[in-house]
């Protein structure tokens, strides 16, 4: 339960993190703005926004690498289920030792129908058994 609810965790924060790193402006956009070139009105005000998307991205980063190590941590300590193919014990050549379970009886079919004629003299004879 608390690796899925740290996964959808880590998802939310990484999607956060991209899209305030894609929001940021480049080092070179201050350049333009001391021109006049009117970038430097913005919702965050003439300052512009590095104080509050610098931290927001900071903080976030951090919940990112410790939730990394924390499903890192969980995931190391789990004990994998095996597959049958992952056997190693009996070689690929041999058989299984499930063929013990076969029945070592005949398999021949019992008959006791003694109607049925069994001797070559009765087919000779014109009886309706096919060769």
């Amino acid at each position: 339960m608390l690796y899925q609810v740290l996964i959808v965790v880590y998802l939310i924060v990484a999607l956060c993190l991209i899209g305030l790193v894609l929001i940021q402006q480049g080092k070179g956009a201050d350049m333009g703005a001391s021109f006049g070139a009117g970038s430097s009105a913005t919702i965050f005000g003439s300052s512009g926004s590095g104080n509050f998307l610098t931290k927001s991205t900071t903080y976030l980063a951090i919940a990112f690498f410790v939730i990394s190590l924390i499903l890192g941590n969980l995931t190391a300590n789990r004990v994998k289920a095996g597959a049958d193919f992952d056997n190693l014990e009996v070689p690929a050549g041999q058989v299984a030792p499930a063929i013990d379970a076969i029945p070592t009886e005949s398999i021949e079919p019992k008959v006791e129908n003694t109607d049925v004629p069994t001797s070559d003299a009765a087919v000779e004879k014109g009886s309706d058994v096919p060769n």
